[in-house]
């Protein structure tokens, strides 16, 4: 019982240094506006809106990508905000991607993050695959029909098949549009297996890989590394991740990094959500490094800008969500920029989960 005791001290100890990081704002500020719920029975075209992993602002419009891999498609939809709040969403388009043949029939599709290309107006998908039964992971281009265009060529160790094999469920979790549209950085969800352990509730050495692709040669041409916080509540139940879900460059080297914990046994308050700046402007081009545990680099630096359990009460039910989709939107009144985030809920097949939309404003300094 002593033994039991003093475990759990040692727990919660552990807990408490992984969850009291300070808030750093000397380049940017976040700032908690307001939240939204998409009905979870909303039928749009047939399709049921729910496991929205990404979404883009592009044109007055944001693009929704649906998780779901028997059906993975993306919504076109509105967000009205009226002064510093979500007046309205209206969902007014599905997108389905064409699987008849090629390329997305050949591939397993668990769709992840979405961003639209500014040059060609195309969309750019990330998809996990499933690791788990040798179905790669890929990144790739489609029209506004669904229809497929062209992937990019991944480095041999994101291969399903290969020594240093990603995670099942780990891997292209993030992307964004470089600053000079040359190219996308795509943000691994978890570290590569002979890169690095999970995260788990004391500190580990948890390294992903974020990799630069460019438009003009489709392949890999940088590449920086950084390592993934602790779990940060107790696991109830035999299950906890902690993993990075989405990312967006916003100057030269400067990125802000999502990442999404969540503790198996805690019912709808399982998660943790935290938003960091990330400056790669001294980090190690780790392109070449086939396993991370074998060389000497230096990593990016991360600093803690944002965590939503400090917002826990204003938010819908006090559900802090399943938040994996990030995108600036349009200006606030006051000229600041706004933060759009989305939440994928499973399809409510792991319990109470919500179809969340969250509006921040961001103050650049």
């Amino acid at each position: 019982m002593k033994k039991t005791l003093l475990l759990c001290i040692c727990l919660l100890s552990l807990i408490g240094c992984g969850t009291s990081k300070k808030i750093i704002t000397e380049n940017i500020e976040l700032r908690f506006l307001d939240d939204y719920i998409i009905n979870k029975d909303l039928i749009v075209d047939g399709t049921k809106v729910g496991g929205l992993s990404g979404l883009d602002f592009y044109n007055d419009n944001y693009y929704l990508v649906c998780d779901h891999p028997g059906n993975p498609r993306i919504y076109k939809a509105e967000i009205i905000l009226k002064q510093k709040l979500i007046d309205t969403i209206l969902i007014s388009e599905v997108i389905k991607l064409n699987r008849a043949s090629g390329f997305l029939k050949e591939n397993t599709l668990d769709l992840e993050a979405i961003r639209m290309d500014n040059v060609s107006g195309n969309i750019v998908l990330t998809s996990e695959g499933a690791i788990a039964q040798n179905q790669k992971p890929s990144i790739f281009y489609a029209n506004s029909e669904g229809e497929f265009l062209k992937n990019f060529e991944l480095p041999g160790y994101f291969t399903s098949t290969g020594k240093q094999q990603p995670r099942n469920n780990g891997v292209f979790e993030g992307l964004t549009k470089d600053l000079k549209n040359e190219g996308f950085w795509v943000g691994m969800e978890l570290p590569l297996t002979k890169d690095g352990s999970k995260p788990k509730l004391f500190p580990t050495r948890s390294p992903i890989r974020i990799t630069h692709y460019s438009k003009e040669s489709g392949k890999a041409d940088d590449q920086f590394v950084i390592s993934l916080e602790n779990i940060s509540k107790i696991p109830w139940m035999y299950f906890a991740v902690n993993g990075l879900t989405e990312l967006i460059q916003y100057a030269p080297h400067q990125f802000l990094v999502l990442e999404r914990a969540f503790s198996a046994g805690h019912g709808s308050y399982g998660n943790t959500v935290r938003i960091f700046n990330v400056n790669s402007e001294n980090a190690t081009n780790s392109l070449n490094y086939k396993s991370l545990r074998k060389e000497k680099y230096i990593k990016a630096t991360k600093e803690l800008v944002f965590d939503f359990k400090s917002v826990k009460k204003k938010l819908t039910d006090g559900i802090i969500d399943n938040i994996e989709g990030m995108t600036f939107g349009p200006d606030l009144p006051n000229g600041n920029k706004s933060l759009i985030l989305i939440s994928d809920n499973n399809f409510n097949t792991l319990g109470k989960q919500l179809n969340q939309v969250i509006l921040m404003e961001v103050i650049f300094k």
